[in-house]
């Protein structure tokens, strides 16, 4: 329950939807319970008519036609108010969804690189889509029927002692039997809901898996085999949906069958009370009364069930998302005030470690590269190239040494300003679920269809769009799969060229497309990123040769730097490469 405080802060801001759905459920029930007195009082008068036949039998007909009157408006007034009360408190468990929804996102967006590493995505869309509708649940119809049933409960049982105290202690005695089974019950639930939405997560992780890589899967002929495991999953989901059910389907019937307990009570010590004339038990109308007073506790009591259920769901719920709202991220933006980005950049003894993996990417690695020069990366696969540039992005901080942009240490940048400056395109190019246009637009929303596609032009792209047949209008398949490599690669290239940034960093960028393709976009680049800071990685000479310098990684170490000119005559890696891709005619 521990866990639920979290959403306090959300009841503080939606005061006076709580407070005003308090009142209008104080009000309903006030007016709901004037029918159990109208009733009494109607028995009442017929009794008295009943032991003296000499009263006035129209006055009796019109007292009961005033009640019946009475009982009707009451009721009106009532419901009125009972919407009013849902209107009040649904309406601002909606408003609370809402809120916790967009700042769950809002952590998504700013934990790390590490964070998704460790985390699957069909777990993460399970907690801001499952595990938040359950705490609307209990922000919105557990806390109105909890309200409901407490001022029912303090109202009803007033009256009651009222009438009769001794006839409500009776009434009353099977209630701590009830509190006990409500606690035996919602513990079990808790510990079923918790494993049962756990168990969702797994099945929507392995969905969410098989549905992006269902290309792979159909080339190995694997369907029966990820078949047999969603059945396998999803079979495992089944039976803990149905423990979890077995369990909440017993609160009805035990609290009908308290109820029906008591009703028994107040008809057997309620008569017998009545046949001896004692304890306020004067007319079969307050019997009367007492039933209906107990029958208005039925729903109450029985949504106690209910709503244990959902606040146990929510509770666990809300400690999965927990788990990941508290947590701090490692990168934060520390400095407020605008800091501008003009490029130079330096390593001093960087080094930089995988956490989550423990793989040391960069050791004691330094370099410069002053305001619109280029650098170029090359090396063995997993040498450390990306995460030079992962750095420079500020996904990742060093573990020992530090880096500076235009003289200050890169921490002490506004961390928006330093990615707002950054025209990045990564190796493995992501493109969103929309039109090609809008995939360009994604590195500068406001640019003009004049914009988007002279960015194409300069990606070496546009001819290819133009024959579409919605052109840029087309709309892309989930992770851009409409498009081969090589586009997508280009309309990557494009995205990060129209942000017109003051850093461009090229991660193996040009890999999918074939060399004369790659000529002409390395000497559109060549234009574009005069006076702008660019760092490029490939594995391919041919796209570093003109670079200002050149470093050679290896095991993250730097072992060569220097000009393409300075390295071909050295000994070493880059001029073995370079005479290897000579050989195999990849160098024009």
């Amino acid at each position: 329950m521990k866990e639920l405080y979290y959403l306090n802060k959300y009841f503080v801001k939606y005061k006076y939807h709580f407070l005003l759905g308090i009142l209008a459920t104080i009000a309903a029930q006030i007016f709901a319970l004037f029918t159990p007195k109208l009733i009494s009082k109607s028995f009442k008068a017929i009794e008295s008519f009943a032991k003296n036949a000499s009263t006035n039998s129209d006055l009796i007909k019109t007292e009961l036609f005033h009640n019946i009157l009475l009982v009707i408006a009451t009721t009106i007034v009532s419901g009125i108010l009972s919407f009013l009360m849902r209107q009040t408190l649904i309406v601002m468990s909606r408003h609370i969804e809402f809120d916790l929804k967009n700042e769950v996102f809002q952590q998504y967006e700013k934990l790390t690189q590490s964070f998704y590493k460790q985390n699957r995505t069909g777990d993460l869309m399970n907690r801001i889509s499952e595990d938040v509708g359950k705490v609307r649940m209990y922000v919105g119809p557990a806390v109105m029927y909890t309200i409901n049933t407490i001022i029912r409960f303090a109202i009803v049982i007033f009256y009651m002692y009222d009438v009769s105290p001794k006839l409500t202690l009776y009434t009353l005695l099977p209630l701590p039997l009830l509190s006990y089974a409500i606690f035996k019950i919602s513990t079990e639930i808790n510990k079923r809901s918790t494993l049962f939405q756990q168990n969702l997560s797994k099945l929507s992780s392995f969905s969410q898996e098989v549905f992006s890589g269902i290309r792979v899967i159909k080339a190995y002929s694997l369907e029966d085999k990820h078949l047999k495991n969603v059945v396998d999953l999803s079979e495992e989901s089944k039976e803990k949906a149905m423990s979890l059910a077995k369990v909440n389907s017993l609160f009805g019937p035990l609290m009908l069958a308290l109820i029906g307990v008591s009703n028994l009570v107040v008809i057997y010590f309620g008569g017998k009370m009545y046949i001896e004339g004692t304890n306020g038990i004067d007319n079969i109308g307050t019997i009367a009364e007492f039933i209906l007073y107990i029958n208005m506790l039925t729903w109450p009591v029985a949504s106690l069930g209910w709503v244990s259920s959902m606040v146990q769901e929510a509770a666990a719920s809300q400690k999965r998302i927990n788990e990941f709202l508290k947590i701090v991220p490692e990168i934060q933006n520390t400095i407020e005030n605008p800091t501008p980005i003009f490029g130079a950049i330096a390593f001093n003894n960087v080094s930089l470690n995988y956490e989550d993996t423990n793989i040391q990417a960069l050791q004691n690695v330094s370099f410069t590269i002053n305001k619109g020069e280029t650098l170029a990366i090359i090396g063995k696969t997993g040498s450390g190239k990306s995460s030079i540039l992962s750095l420079i992005s500020r996904l990742y901080d060093t573990s020992a040494g530090n880096i500076t942009v235009d003289g200050k240490e890169i921490t002490q940048l506004n961390l928006f300003d330093l990615r707002n400056s950054i025209g990045a395109v990564p190796q493995d190019p992501f493109l969103f679920s929309d039109t090609i246009k809008n995939n360009i637009k994604f590195g500068k929303e406001n640019a003009t269809d004049a914009e988007v596609i002279d960015a194409a032009k300069k990606a070496v792209v546009h001819d290819n769009i133009i024959h579409f047949n919605k052109q840029y209008e087309t709309i892309l398949g989930e992770r851009g799969i409409t498009l081969s490599g090589g586009q997508k690669q280009r309309v990557s290239i494009a995205r990060a060229l129209i942000k017109d940034p003051k850093i461009v960093l090229l991660d193996d960028c040009l890999s999918a497309v074939d060399t004369e393709t790659e000529e002409a976009i390395l000497n559109n680049l060549l234009a574009f990123c005069k006076g702008k800071t660019t760092i490029i990685v490939s594995h391919r000479v041919s796209s570093i040769k003109n670079a200002d310098k050149i470093i050679v990684l290896a095991d993250g170490k730097i072992i060569q730097q220097g000009s393409h000119n300075q390295l071909i005559n050295q000994e070493g890696y880059y001029s073995s490469l370079y005479l290897k891709q000579l050989s195999e005619k990849e160098l024009l």
